[in-house]
């Protein structure tokens, strides 16, 4: 039972988690691991190629030596035959040209001995073959100098032999057994050869077969990288798309909830104006009313009492100078709510009067280029551009520190422009940044609730520069679940 308990744990498998990190991991670098082992069976095939060519260049120049070898040994022993051939023509002939061409022909054996004996003590050759030369060599210097002293016996007269070589009187060595030797020693370069050749040919084909497979795997990696990289294309090409599509959808849901909000302040603006609008209304029928009741009751007993209690009298006409007071402030009210010269005589003349009234009490030097006549406007229009104005000049008041302000409007081409201008310290680039400027950011909504342009700026060199461009009639349109307001005129 422990075996089978420990052989169970032994088979449990790995971590689920390990086993996602790894794969995650794999396929994260599946890249870089591609490309590594692409770069190592490239490197390891062109290292085996190398190593091939080297070895097929050593078998082939192996099988050169070999045949080299074979020549000259074969060289060898046709010079043999020929010194044996003049060594019997020189007995039958007795001429000293045979006897000197007997010596050249030694001659040519020992240099050809010189260079077999090069190659057999260079290396190459194994012992046996290198004991057999030394043997041939004995044999056929005994050969040679034998022949040259039978050359010496058979003369008629002494030969000049010092090209022969020292002259042996040892019996000379059997040609058959010299031969024999040669004909070995050439049958194991002819082995030698053949085997290198084969050897060589064996190579190339290993090579072949390396460079086709290594080809063949590299294309098949090639294959896998470019598909891996298709799929890799394909995926960021979807993502591309959904992105893009999500982009849309927000910029859809941007749009949508921008004209939302534009619809809510435009119905808000219209509901304001027409609150007070209505306020206006109730302070001058309702407030008026009692005001001007009030004072004529306090008059009437100003006058009832002024001869008979004049300490009372006095009491009631400092309440007619308080009443005279809050009748002016109720006119005051109204007209910041509702101003009722726009109400009745329109927006030029509310323009002027309101320019007018803002220069005396803050000293200004007024610039104003407004049309003669008044001029027929949409009443959203009008509100519009008199609230710009009113409030353009609150700023001025407030902050320009300014001593002239100009005001310019004009009408033509189915728009309307108004243009207001002072010298004042002008406004700061940062300040138009600002989100928390109320008074900007209801400017600009108002305008572009009625489908109007309006753009602020530093003036040059200083002051503040405000322009609005509107139609000359709103093209405001409220948000079909809020209901539009109905701005009525307040009455005099």
């Amino acid at each position: 039972m422990p075996n089978a308990q420990n052989t169970s744990n032994l088979q449990t498998p790995r971590d689920p988690a390990a086993t996602t990190r790894l794969s995650q991991w794999m396929h994260k670098r599946s890249w870089a691991i591609a490309m590594t082992v692409a770069i190592v069976i490239t490197v390891g095939g062109l290292v085996i190629l190398e190593t091939a060519r080297e070895r097929i260049a050593a078998e082939y120049e192996t099988a050169l030596d070999a045949r080299d070898v074979t020549v000259q040994l074969s060289t060898l022993a046709s010079q043999l035959s020929n010194l044996s051939a003049q060594q019997s023509d020189f007995l039958l002939t007795k001429q000293d040209a045979t006897a000197q061409a007997y010596c050249a022909t030694a001659t040519r054996i020992r240099q050809s001995e010189q260079q077999l004996n090069r190659f057999y003590r260079g290396g190459k050759a194994d012992n046996a073959e290198l004991t057999s030369f030394t043997q041939i060599l004995v044999l056929i210097e005994a050969r040679i100098g034998a022949g040259a002293a039978a050359l010496q016996r058979a003369a008629p007269h002494p030969l000049d032999l010092a090209a022969c070589g020292p002259l042996s009187a040892a019996n000379p060595a059997d040609a058959s057994l010299v031969d024999s030797t040669l004909t070995l020693l050439r049958d194991n370069e002819e082995r030698r050869a053949q085997h290198a050749l084969a050897a060589s040919r064996a190579d190339q084909r290993i090579s072949t077969l390396c460079a086709a497979g290594l080809s063949a795997l590299n294309i098949v990696l090639f294959i896998l990288l470019f598909r891996n990289l298709g799929i890799q294309i394909d995926r960021q090409a979807r993502v591309q798309r959904q992105l893009i599509t999500q982009q849309e959808e927000l910029d859809q849901l941007v749009s949508e909830r921008t004209r939302q909000l534009e619809a809510l302040g435009w119905h808000l603006q219209a509901v304001s104006e027409n609150e007070k609008t209505q306020l206006a209304r109730e302070l001058h029928d309702e407030l008026g009313a009692i005001l001007t009741a009030s004072k004529m009751d306090v008059a009437w007993a100003n006058r009832k009492l002024k001869d008979s209690a004049p300490e009372i009298a006095d009491k009631l006409k400092r309440a007619l100078a308080n009443l005279d007071q809050g009748i002016a402030l109720k006119r005051r009210i109204i007209e910041d709510m509702r101003p009722t010269v726009l109400a009745n005589f329109g927006l030029v003349t509310a323009l002027r009067t309101l320019a007018d009234e803002a220069a005396q009490r803050n000293n200004w030097t007024l610039d104003l280029h407004l049309p003669a006549d008044d001029i027929q406007l949409d009443e959203q229009t009008e509100i519009a551009l008199f609230r710009v104005a009113q409030e353009s000049l609150t700023n001025a008041a407030k902050y320009a520190r300014a001593s002239k302000v100009s005001i310019a409007l004009e009408v033509g081409d189915g728009q309307v422009a108004l243009h207001i201008a002072d010298n004042g310290v002008g406004i700061m680039p940062a300040d138009l940044k600002r989100t928390h400027t109320h008074g900007l950011l209801g400017m600009r909504q108002r305008v572009a609730a009625h489908g109007g342009r309006f753009d602020i700026r530093r003036g040059e060199p200083n002051g503040t520069d405000i322009d609005v461009m509107m139609p000359s009639v709103s093209t405001a349109t409220p948000s079909i679940d809020l209901p539009p307001a109905t701005p009525t005129r307040t009455p005099v």
